[in-house]
């Protein structure tokens, strides 16, 4: 089957009983043994659940790994994959990555002895000069979170896996409809499923998938002993929304790809930073090793921090939010809101400044979303920003 009809049938054939075509919830904590040591293939939740395994099973397939783990949240995912290590293993970090990614990254440092470095994975000449004896794990990011840079997932794997790491890759801004890192050479993906496999906003979730049955089992054992599995009714809510993942994610590029050509021509954006313009840097690599350029845009406004509270005060359809990629837009100032735990001194060498806006572009019509921006960016450079009202969105 191709990605698209995976999406709508891998993995949710669970009903025996009544051959149901939906996957139930099995909204149960344990199960009915059928004798001593016989069981129907699960005895309590946190071990496993049919429609958590439902899930792990189409995520799997859509990744083409050979096995998945779904649990609670995206920060989970990453915790689960961190415990493939031990004290003294050296992780080398792309040096823009989600600010939750580089807190996580720090209490392990500090409290659990790993060793943590930070590179622009741009540059693979550096990359392999941070390289060290106990280098165990590359964390690719791309495109990055928030500035979207795009580094080359097949050249790290390489690097990777001639010094003896895995080559472990964050592939939520894309997923696996624009970019499988897998068939660039990837060892391990994490997902926070909340955001593009959910595609709703009303879930949190995350995912761990493998490409090597040498790591599954350690995966399904790690999943087990911290308690990290998924609930089964949130399990369903990821499911549902995965049906719908490639028509969703086909708007999401077409009205991210028409906002980002307006923030291009603005006279108030200072920069744009979307892979689908070829203007950026980076853009034949993302047409190389992604199908699509997906839907997050971030841009630079032309000023500062005044100029930018602003637009994020401004905004009517775009509401001001964390998180991504659900079926309406958000916007969001990545150094006072996502990236705010981030170590200061690496936000400002990764470039993330205050005047950086990210956008989560949603599958609205694309003309709104653009009159938004354009009433949101009429500002008058020094002066101080409107209070975002009730009223305002309730004009929406």
């Amino acid at each position: 089957m191709r990605l698209q009809t995976k999406t709508v049938h891998t993995g949710v054939d669970k009903d025996s009983a009544f051959n149901s075509v939906i996957t139930p919830i099995y909204q149960t904590s344990t199960f009915r043994f059928e004798n001593i040591g016989q069981t129907k293939g699960f005895d309590y939740t946190r071990s496993g659940n049919p429609t958590r395994r439902a899930l792990e099973e189409n995520i799997a397939a859509l990744e083409g790994g050979v096995s998945a783990a779904a649990v609670a949240t995206g920060m989970a995912a990453i915790t689960l994959v961190l415990h493939f290590f031990k004290t003294g293993d050296h992780i080398l970090c792309t040096h823009d990555c989600y600010g939750g990614t580089e807190r996580l990254l720090r209490t392990y440092r500090e409290q659990f002895g790993l060793e943590i470095s930070y590179v622009d994975m741009r540059d693979l000449s550096s990359v392999q000069d941070a390289i060290q004896p106990n280098t165990k794990a590359f964390w690719i990011e791309t495109p990055s979170n928030p500035l979207l840079n795009i580094v080359d997932i097949r050249e790290l794997s390489r690097i990777a896996h001639r010094n003896g790491a895995l080559s472990i890759v964050d592939n939520t801004f894309l997923s696996p409809f624009n970019q499988r890192p897998f068939e660039l050479g990837a060892d391990i993906i994490v997902h926070s499923t909340t955001k593009y496999l959910n595609g709703h906003s009303d879930v949190v979730g995350g995912a761990v998938v493998v490409k090597h049955q040498e790591h599954a089992q350690r995966l399904q054992f790690l999943t087990n002993a911290l308690g990290q599995g998924a609930s089964p009714f949130d399990c369903w809510l990821v499911l549902r929304g995965i049906k719908t993942l490639a028509p969703r994610m086909r708007e999401h590029e077409r009205n991210a790809k028409a906002v980002a050509e307006f923030l291009s021509s603005h006279s108030h954006v200072r920069k744009v930073y979307y892979p689908g313009l070829e203007s950026h840097p980076h853009h034949e690599l993302a047409k190389r090793q992604q199908s699509g350029f997906g839907g997050m845009v971030s841009f630079e406004v032309d000023g500062g921090i005044e100029e930018a509270k602003q637009v994020l005060s401004s905004t009517r359809i775009f509401a001001l939010a964390e998180s991504l990629g659900g079926v309406e837009s958000l916007i969001e100032h990545p150094a006072t809101m996502s990236h705010a735990s981030m170590n200061p001194d690496l936000r400002e060498k990764a470039g993330i400044n205050d005047r950086v806006i990210r956008l989560s572009v949603g599958i609205e019509d694309p003309n709104d979303l653009i009159e938004d921006l354009d009433q949101a960016l009429a500002f008058q450079p020094g002066t101080r920003s409107r209070a975002r009202t009730s009223k305002a969105v309730a004009e929406c």
